[in-house]
């Protein structure tokens, strides 16, 4: 799957938002610092979160743990106006408990259950392995990339979780990509 225009452009902003937290002027690692000082700033930050969404869902970054993440990868095919809300997915990821508290606050707002999907699915992107596809790479790339998988003892658990989370969209009235 390739990621959709929306999250294409909404990855490098979250990127760049990340990597300009990530190190001060000297290039001493201050990243733990300004996530936390971002994380104090959430009150103003969710007037931010329809029109410059990748600013504020850094605050999330490192809070998710995704245990279905075929449910992400359909995800990031989709346009923003086709994103569901919180509650559809909220059970295919668990969020740390300090996440949680940020999470209850942007809840609050209107456009909220919208924005926990869209940090949620940025979050993933980021931790992910990139994939050249992703970026419109070659198909020799894929093809690569398929043999070598192939190889790996995992991809039998990796198909099983995949068809879980298909199940588990199809219930919640998306149509199947198979």
């Amino acid at each position: 799957m390739s990621l959709s225009p929306f999250f294409l452009q909404l990855r490098s902003a979250y990127q760049a938002e990340l990597d300009d937290l990530t190190s001060d002027s000297e290039g001493r690692g201050v990243l733990r610092q300004r996530l936390a000082e971002k994380r104090q700033e959430l009150g103003f930050l969710v007037k931010m979160i329809e029109i410059s969404p990748e600013m504020v869902a850094v605050v999330f970054h490192q809070g998710f743990r995704f245990v279905q993440p075929a449910v992400f990868e359909h995800l990031i095919c989709q346009d923003a106006d086709d994103l569901p809300d919180w509650d559809a997915i909220a059970e295919a990821v668990e969020l740390a408990p300090w996440a949680q508290k940020l999470a209850d606050t942007i809840l609050t707002e209107p456009a909220g259950p919208w924005f926990m999907t869209l940090a949620a699915t940025l979050e993933y992107m980021h931790a992910r392995p990139g994939r050249a596809s992703d970026e419109g790479g070659d198909d020799t790339d894929d093809e690569d990339r398929e043999d070598a998988d192939e190889d790996h003892d995992d991809d039998a658990d990796q198909r099983a979780r995949d068809e879980a989370g298909a199940d588990w969209l199809s219930d919640q009235g998306f149509d199947r990509k198979d």
